[in-house]
């Protein structure tokens, strides 16, 4: 589990950093004509698909309500498929799902 502790405080990490990058964001409008804030996100996104790789199947199986699946599936996308990033559909996951899986991931830690 000490493994797993790592892996989610990391994610968490991530999340604060898209959130601190995205705190005077409020639209897509604003995200999309800020491409360091963007690239930044993706990268955080990118980190917490890779942490999500390694959580043991304990705790991938213990909290259903996390899509784990779609979270590194994800990350793949944007690793592997750099030009064909969906950035609607990025600030959708940076303004609505990343608060969420934030909530997720601290009642998982504690």
């Amino acid at each position: 589990m000490r493994d797993d502790r790592l892996a989610l405080l990391g994610m968490l990490e991530s999340i604060a950093r898209i959130e601190e990058y995205t705190s005077a964001i409020d639209c897509f409008e604003l995200f999309s004509r800020d491409p360091k804030t963007m690239d930044a996100c993706l990268m955080h996104l990118i980190n917490i698909g890779e942490m999500a790789s390694r959580l043991s199947d304990e705790v991938l199986c213990d909290e259903s309500e996390i899509n784990w699946q779609k979270i590194r599936g994800l990350r793949n996308i944007i690793a592997h498929d750099y030009f064909g990033i969906d950035y609607l559909e990025i600030w959708s996951v940076v303004s609505i799902h990343v608060p969420t899986l934030k909530l997720a991931l601290s009642e998982l830690l504690s």
